[in-house]
């Protein structure tokens, strides 16, 4: 039975003609793929179209999938804006090549309404444009969110060169929608109704876990595959020679990363000093280095980590023994500027905030050399799972993650790391993982060990597993 629109009164509020025009558009691109159909040429194989009508850049899923699909010999697509430089192995890739989308601009003009109806009708025309132009592919790998209006005009391109589409699922972009507007909103409800829609033509869907494999089931009768995220191979341990590099070019920019106390060793930094037999080793008395990874996004509240890191610093003030700390909080976002402006109005004496931005081959090893993680993600459907912890477990980095629904799905409680509810909670999980640190007995090292020696699936293998057979042999 086909979804019905979930409200009238949208129309009513200026968009009809807008829609039908869309419905126009649509029309008339049928009428020439019937036109071209019979007249198509062969093709696409071995090419495959990957795309994100998001940043390049800030996707590792999507370039994991790309290099995946280049390392079993096809020729890939990478399609997307490029406002961050992509990782060096995809740009190295004599398989892969970027095809990027121009951003959008000049588009702030009239109510709030209208200028998102027109953001999606220019969208689609620029993402069909560029689907057209590229060489014609087997298949079109395509993720949500966001998927409006991607999942439909990523469907036409397919009818048009003949490739079946595949929708990887990270998340619902209706759900994401609604943290700003709510649930019951009309652009909420529209959203919904269409990736429940549209979400049905694809040929196959990929998700990230097994709870959103059942909700796309059994409330979109989508079937889909679980691919979870593991990490890629550059997500591993980092050796003691590059962390000390590492802290030394940070050392250069941001100011928590600088010895503390003025030495006669120029090759030190708050971590690592280089010797005179130019070993590195980390000194006593040095700070734990405490990161979080972010996209400042309402799907993380970074208030319970400030409120959390306030109770440490008292923690301290009433006599625990533990470390001074240097918290790194990485990423780009929307709400950077207003957390960095709740950060400024901290005063700690034991704590130092930086919040930077690495370039790809430098996050790896910032979270190699770190003493522990903390994960605020906290799904906006309850569906997904952090990318940022699965990469920190590749790292054997120990985690305190904020629960959510299906975070069972990674993190064990009290076996590869700590789940906490509110900011009290994360406090004393600070207290008590870091207390007599560097030590190496107690949780801490404990959850490092467990994860050296748990072996997890890398991201080829899974990759191989469970996308593979869906692709068959090369053609």
């Amino acid at each position: 039975m086909a979804a019905a629109a979930p409200w009238p009164g949208l129309w009513a509020a200026g968009t009809g003609a807008a829609a039908a025009a869309l419905l126009f558009l649509l029309l008339l691109l049928l009428l020439l793929l019937l036109s071209r159909w019979r007249r198509r040429r062969a093709g696409g194989a071995g090419r495959v179209c990957v795309a994100v009508l998001g940043d390049l850049g800030r996707s590792p899923r999507m370039q994991y999938h790309a290099l995946s699909l280049a390392r079993h010999g096809r020729q890939v697509a990478l399609l997307g804006y490029l406002q961050t430089r992509p990782h060096r192995d995809v740009l190295r890739c004599q398989n892969i090549r970027l095809v990027p989308v121009a951003e959008l601009s000049g588009l702030r003009v009239g109510p709030k309404l209208l200028q998102y109806v027109l953001k999606v009708l220019v969208q689609s025309v620029q993402l069909l444009y560029t689907l057209l132009r590229i060489d014609q592919p087997s298949y079109i790998l395509l993720q949500n969110p966001p998927g409006l209006p991607s999942i439909a005009v990523a469907w036409v391109a397919g009818l048009w060169w003949g490739s079946k589409l595949i929708i990887d699922w990270h998340n619902y972009g209706y759900t994401i929608m609604s943290l700003s507007h709510g649930r019951s909103h009309p652009l909420v409800l529209t959203a919904k109704w269409y990736e429940k829609l549209f979400g049905r033509l694809s040929d196959y869907n990929l998700c990230v876990t097994d709870a959103m494999k059942k909700d796309l089931w059994v409330n979109f009768k989508i079937k889909a595959v679980t691919l979870y995220d593991k990490p890629a191979s550059h997500f591993k341990e980092t050796p003691l020679d590059l962390q000390h590099s590492l802290f030394m070019k940070l050392a250069k920019d941001y100011e928590p990363f600088k010895p503390r106390a003025v030495s006669p060793s120029a090759d030190r930094s708050a971590f690592t000093e280089r010797d005179g037999s130019s070993t590195v080793r980390k000194p006593r008395g040095r700070p734990a280095l405490l990161i979080s990874s972010t996209s400042w996004t309402e799907d993380e509240d970074f208030s319970v980590l400030l409120r959390a890191l306030e109770d440490y610093e008292r923690f301290i003030e009433e006599g625990a023994k533990l470390p001074a700390l240097v918290c790194v909080i990485t990423g780009k976002g929307p709400l950077k500027d207003y957390y960095n402006g709740l950060i400024q109005k901290l005063h700690f004496r034991h704590i130092q905030i930086c919040t930077p931005w690495l370039e790809a081959e430098d996050y790896p090893l910032l979270l190699g050399s770190a003493d522990l993680g903390v994960c605020l993600h906290k799904s906006s459907s309850g569906l997904d799972l952090p990318m940022k912890v699965v990469d920190m477990f590749g790292c054997c980095l120990p985690v305190c993650a904020i629960h959510f629904e299906c975070l069972h799905e990674l993190v064990k409680h009290n076996e590869n790391g700590l789940i906490f509810r509110d900011s009290q909670e994360l406090a004393k999980q600070l207290k008590m993982l870091f207390l007599d640190f560097p030590s190496l007995e107690g949780k801490l090292p404990s959850f490092r060990e467990k994860l050296r020696v748990s072996q997890q699936l890398r991201w080829d293998q899974s990759w191989d597993h469970t996308v593979l057979p869906l692709l068959g042999s090369k053609e």
